[in-house]
């Protein structure tokens, strides 16, 4: 293909515009609204695999528009009457048929690159994690988007009705929703009694992956190689169905589609962790003598280590040889439902409860709050109740200020600690030092068991 026959190619097409849009709405979606993707250490522009995971997730919308389009330029021989005068001439139709989708990818290619690369030239500025791991991801990302082109135009072509464009695009978006959702996920309990979803082996034909809860989690090889397997399928019968010029040349078309299904789920794998694997790189630790964060943010070494160390001498000052002795952050890829880890001896943390980017006040503050309650929510709920207003009010205990922690800063928690928490820090603070230690102790007891009463104990009800 020439630069001549391509630019005539792009300038009849639908592939600009296919182009703009796979650029504008994906764009638009991470750049303009306010959601996880923006948020936590899970954002699009913190890490690479989180850059590579989110962009693939705009497919969930931007995949269906692509068939869409594919499909209207698939109309286009139809609707300008063309079809025996091209069967006519000795230009073979393959031939054809690849200038068309050769345009398409080369379009939807670079505008998804422009897309990574603005994310990726962000990432590279806010992470000393560098790794190719992504890449895959990414790679595979665009393959949807040109499979889903040719798929599309082997549609229109094989279906010549200005129905097929809408009813392509809109079969695809119930394809891609329903694997999020029924048809891709199975209701299970959690050990201790927490009802959640996990995705079913099927749900990895969507282009798009789940949500991205954990900087330590990537897909796996297995994945990768399903994928793979399912997206040459898909653009294997879009170009015979593009290509095709009898009834029976169409049914041939679908053979690629259900070899690629059938290899796909048989390479793809059927548990939930083995879906989603641990990336040991990422989860490595790397210490500043007692204090260890992950390999992903070895770039917050220096600060955490400082606070680190302040709120390991806080702790020994009120524990005294029941302090823990050294500070890490929580790396371990945990099931949803389950309790997160606690330990007396090392201060257990993740970045997203103590705001990735607090100040070290804030930082040793939410460190010391850990250190003597380390909560006990289970992964992948929220929760705001007796730990949380606990945490509040052993931390002023320390530091001698009623003050809120890292992360409670929206007006429901602010809120909460006006009307819940700050009497009982002043009835607390009324009591003499040793019914303090008494109720510390006592609340470490009830937080480290996990039995809900941590807060009460403060009041007075656990330690009578």
């Amino acid at each position: 293909m020439n630069a001549r026959v391509l630019r005539t190619e792009l300038r009849r097409s639908v592939a600009p515009w296919a182009g703009v849009l796979t650029l504008a709405i994906p764009g638009a979606f991470l750049y303009l609204l306010n959601g996880e993707w923006t948020r936590d250490t899970t954002a699009w522009t913190a890490q690479w695999t989180s850059l590579g995971l989110w962009t693939r997730q705009s497919l969930a919308y931007l995949w269906p528009i692509v068939i869409g389009l594919g499909a209207l330029q698939g109309l286009r021989d139809h609707r300008s009457r063309m079809p025996e005068l091209l069967a006519s001439t000795p230009r073979p139709g393959w031939h054809r048929a690849a200038v068309t989708a050769g345009a398409a990818a080369a379009t939807l290619v670079s505008a998804f690159g422009l897309l990574v690369l603005s994310g990726a030239v962000q990432v590279s500025g806010s992470t000393g994690y560098d790794h190719l791991g992504w890449l895959p991801i990414t790679l595979l990302g665009a393959a949807f988007l040109v499979a889903g082109a040719v798929l599309g135009m082997g549609l229109g072509r094989s279906l010549p009705s200005l129905l097929t464009p809408p009813g392509a695009a809109i079969a695809a978006f119930a394809f891609t929703t329903l694997l999020h959702m029924s048809v891709g996920q199975r209701e299970t309990t959690s050990p201790d009694g927490y009802p959640f979803t996990e995705p079913k082996r099927i749900s990895l034909l969507s282009p798009a992956p789940e949500n991205v809860e954990s900087v330590f989690t990537t897909l796996s090889g297995s994945v990768h190689a399903g994928q793979a397997l399912w997206v040459l399928g898909l653009a294997a019968t879009g170009f015979g169905l593009l290509v095709a010029v009898t009834a029976r040349a169409r049914l041939l078309a679908l053979t690629p589609l259900l070899a690629g299904t059938v290899l796909a789920l048989l390479v793809l794998p059927t548990s939930p962790d083995r879906m989603y694997v641990r990336d040991e790189a990422a989860s490595e630790l790397v210490c500043d003598g007692p204090v260890c964060v992950a390999n992903a943010h070895r770039d917050r070494l220096d600060e955490t280590a400082d606070s680190g160390r302040k709120a390991l001498r806080e702790l020994r000052a009120v524990l005294g040889d029941d302090a823990p002795r050294s500070v890490r952050e929580i790396t371990a890829v945990q099931d949803k439902g389950t309790y997160e880890q606690r330990s007396r001896k090392t201060v257990l943390f993740g970045f997203d409860d103590l705001l990735l980017g607090s100040g070290p006040e804030e930082l040793t503050r939410g460190l010391v709050a850990k250190g003597l309650v380390p909560g006990c929510t289970p992964v992948g709920l929220l929760g705001f109740g007796s730990d949380e207003y606990a945490q509040v009010v052993s931390a002023a205990w320390v530091f001698g200020d009623f003050r809120p922690l890292p992360g409670m800063t929206d007006g429901y928690s602010r809120a909460a600690l006006d009307d819940e928490v700050r009497p009982v820090w002043e009835k607390f603070a009324a009591l003499p030092r040793a019914e303090q230690t008494e109720r510390i102790e006592a609340m470490r007891a009830s937080a480290f068991s996990c039995d809900d009463k941590a807060f009460d104990a403060l009041k007075g009800g656990a330690s009578r």
